[in-house]
């Protein structure tokens, strides 16, 4: 495999468009501290957590991993909606009319939210309303609109069916369903204003600070430099549970990574929403900017973490292809990709983590859809700690166990899955030394007999680390746009020199010195 990187506009290191915006720093845990509430991970899910809790006078503390931003929800595409591609059809057959329809309400309630609190707080997110349209080009697709559109009326979801072009699109296509009054925004400026909520209400907020130990016998959680949090209750929002043991979350979720590029095009940009019914996804969204030459942007491409095939820069190549085919793309200002988890039914789990553990939440695996699924999953977790009713508890329960036939195929697959790739990754042999290794370039290399990961940075450093993954020792496949170590057992990745970028891993990777590791 060819891992240096093409001569492209898109080649240098992933940027998110949403990281322009001034981003919040708050200091890191260093001492041992007590609180009523642990909420551990700031995405969206975490920090709207916070700011209920604390609004409803909890003591609160929340902590993140790294800095603010660098995971999910500073990566996403940022559609706030009801309209998860093709969705509600496989909802019905596998919950039943009501809960499906209890699964658009939740959604639509998160959007809501969203739109209520940023008036509230007057926080200037670049809200706006816009129509969701997921589109067919092919025959297959047209079929599987039109089942949607039978499950939109089943459930009494305001969408329209239309067949034909359309208008707003460049390329082919045969039908669309139109969910109207969604919306997009800037979930970067939306979230800060919440910190700056949840500060000024007393809560204490903790960045670059990872938790890596949850003990349930004594309440509390140990953070990599040593510090222990103590807590009454504790959320659990850190995307993939850092405490997946607990519950064997990762037995039942599935990872994939997906791309986006956003940059200026010669073509009016859509007003509206898109994403297609057939694979690749296609997702374009305009993005507004404050010189009013707004950007456009495409994402999609998406497979399961750690095993791209071809090499993952292609993924981005593939986006910049497709807009200057349809878009006349000028140039690409920003790129980046994302993580996202899918649970065995493909509704996220909410709620208690175990049936033993009252005390202990979680929210994960939003299915690419986590902006307002991930405030109703806020409003759920901060309802069941005020001891509240909340309607959809029932759906949403983490220890739920009814699988259906295609569940049970899906954990299986997963876990069989899981296995071989155990096994292949540590079968795979480098085929360069650390001296083949050109600038920006990574991969497998061998010293003195030994299998290592090697980078050499543009300044010419070479980084080597063990390819183990610290989670369950799966071997790591490099990622050459992002320029990391990948696990495609259970989703971990680390930075080329070894730092935990995404869990369920907590621990680095060892880092190797070249002059040690040949004696």
């Amino acid at each position: 495999m060819d891992n240096k990187q093409p001569d492209s506009q898109i080649s240098q290191f992933p940027n998110s468009y949403w990281h322009s915006h001034q981003r919040p720093h708050f200091s890191p845990l260093i001492q041992d501290e007590s609180t009523e509430v642990a909420v551990i991970g700031g995405g969206i899910v975490g920090i709207v957590t916070a700011y209920l809790l604390a609004k409803a006078g909890k003591k609160v503390t929340l902590v993140e991993a790294r800095e603010f931003f660098h995971g999910v929800t500073g990566h996403t595409t940022a559609k706030i909606t009801a309209q998860h591609a093709l969705i509600y059809n496989e909802l019905i057959q596998t919950f039943g009319k009501e809960k499906a329809r209890l699964y658009y309400e939740a959604n639509r309630d998160g959007l809501d939210f969203i739109r209520e609190t940023s008036k509230e707080l007057n926080i200037d997110c670049d809200f706006e309303e816009k129509d969701a349209v997921v589109f067919a080009s092919s025959a297959k697709g047209l079929k599987q609109i039109e089942k949607e559109a039978r499950a939109y009326e089943t459930l009494d979801i305001n969408g329209t069916l239309t067949h034909g072009q359309l208008r707003d699109l460049p390329f082919e296509t045969l039908a669309a369903l139109t969910m109207p009054y969604q919306a997009q925004f800037h979930p970067v400026k939306y979230l800060k204003g919440l910190l700056d909520e949840v500060s000024r209400l007393g809560g204490q907020i903790y960045d670059r600070t990872r938790a890596v130990k949850l003990s349930k016998s004594d309440n509390t959680v140990t953070m990599e430099n040593g510090a222990v949090l103590s807590y009454d209750e504790i959320v659990v929002a850190s995307h993939y549970p850092f405490n997946d043991f607990d519950g064997l979350y990762f037995s039942k979720l599935s990872i994939n990574r997906s791309y986006a590029i956003a940059g200026r095009i010669n073509k009016p940009i859509p007003d509206g929403m898109y994403i297609s019914a057939e694979s690749p996804i296609r997702s374009l969204r305009s993005i507004p900017v404050e010189n009013g030459n707004d950007l456009f942007l495409i994402g999609g491409d998406s497979h399961q973490t750690g095993k791209s095939n071809p090499p993952n820069q292609v993924h981005f190549e593939n986006l910049l292809a497709f807009g200057k085919e349809w878009f006349e793309l000028e140039e690409v200002e920003y790129h980046w990709s994302a993580q996202d988890m899918t649970t065995l039914d493909k509704v996220p789990y909410i709620g208690q983590m175990t049936r033993t553990s009252e005390n202990v939440l979680v929210a994960t695996g939003f299915n690419k859809w986590g902006m307002a699924m991930g405030v109703s999953a806020a409003k759920i977790l901060t309802d069941i700690i005020n001891g509240e009713e909340n309607d959809y508890v029932e759906l949403f329960d983490p220890t739920r166990n009814k699988l259906k036939g295609k569940d049970i195929q899906r954990f299986s697959k997963k876990n069989t899955s899981v296995g071989k790739n155990l096994l292949e990754t540590k079968l795979q042999r480098p085929d360069k030394s650390p001296e083949d290794l050109d600038l920006d370039e990574g991969g497998l290399v061998s010293i003195g007999g030994k299998k290592l990961g090697g980078y050499r940075d543009e300044n010419g450093e070479l980084h080597l680390v063990k390819t183990t993954c610290s989670h369950m020792g799966c071997g790591l496949n490099w990622n050459n746009s992002e320029r990391s170590w990948d696990c495609p057992c259970h989703g971990s990745r680390f930075s080329y020199s070894g730092d935990v970028l995404n869990g369920p891993a907590v621990k680095p990777l060892k880092k190797v010195d070249e002059k040690k590791s040949v004696e």
